[in-house]
């Protein structure tokens, strides 16, 4: 088990996360650029090493009713993983340089799933594309054709 100075200084090596004191010697860390109303990602980090981070969005964590895994009895590397993974759900994807090259002038919608995964829709040559990354995952010859696809399989339109 971590010390809660161990935890401490993993959780603060996420620039993304601002540290909030609270009562009882207890310390949040938020995303303040969730795209979710969830901005607490680490929650009462407690001296005695008990602690939570908000993982409501990845279906493979046992979480209690509020999206919260006790991180009492974590590794290094099991808290390293649940935070960048949180942070990834919860984080405003920017395009990448190869996204860029696919999208380029074309409008696109950006669609994510509970674990964070991207799917990006373009219209394209009287087709509805969807790419997963740099590679052509679907195609659909109309756009209700490709939500119903990318609904049934999880995604949801990324909320900016």
């Amino acid at each position: 088990m971590l010390t809660f100075d161990e935890k401490l200084t993993i959780i603060e090596s996420y620039p993304q996360l601002e540290r909030k004191d609270v009562s009882l010697k207890r310390i949040n860390f938020q995303l303040p650029n969730s795209i979710s109303d969830k901005k607490n990602i680490v929650y009462h980090l407690h001296p005695n090493g008990n602690g939570f981070v908000y993982a409501g969005h990845l279906d493979h964590y046992d979480t209690d009713d509020k999206g919260m895994v006790n991180i009492r009895d974590f590794s290094a590397e099991q808290l390293r993983s649940i935070l960048t993974e949180s942070i990834a759900g919860l984080s405003h994807q920017e395009k990448s340089i190869n996204e860029e090259a696919i999208i380029g002038d074309l409008k696109e919608e950006r669609w994510v799933n509970e674990e964070g995964n991207v799917l990006v829709l373009l219209y394209e040559s009287e087709v509805w594309n969807i790419y997963f990354g740099l590679n052509l995952d679907e195609s659909f010859d109309t756009y209700e054709e490709a939500i119903e696809f990318m609904r049934e399989e999880g995604f949801k339109p990324e909320q900016k």
